[in-house]
């Protein structure tokens, strides 16, 4: 089993930025990948960025390089660097996590981004 403790969601102004952070615990292995997904309200869930371990990237159309992600393996961290945030971008934002076949994810955090 693994465990996914995401932290760092909020409210802020178009234009600002958010970190958000994502903790794995449990079996994670050294061979899997780590990434976010979004959900806004009455709209699918989406991938915004994902990593392996290996520290391949794969990002969202929409995010345009204004966002980043970036690992910490020793520490099985993920982070979201999100800047110059605009209000199409809030919704919850869920940490996810591929182990063999296995898909885990966390609880969400909210991401709001006023006009």
């Amino acid at each position: 089993q693994v465990q996914l403790v995401e932290s760092g969601g909020g409210l802020v102004q178009a234009g600002g930025s958010l970190r958000l952070s994502c903790a794995a615990s449990g079996s994670i292995g050294s061979s899997n990948t780590m990434g976010w997904y979004r959900q806004a309200p009455g709209k699918q869930r989406e991938l915004v960025a994902a990593s392996t371990a290996g520290g391949r990237t794969n990002y969202a159309d929409f995010v345009k390089g204004g966002f980043t992600i970036s690992r910490d393996n020793a520490k099985n961290t993920v982070v979201l660097q999100m800047n110059i945030l605009k209000p199409e971008d809030t919704a919850v934002y869920y940490c996810k996590a591929i182990v063999g076949f296995r898909n885990y994810w966390g609880q969400g955090t909210q991401v709001s981004v006023t006009s």
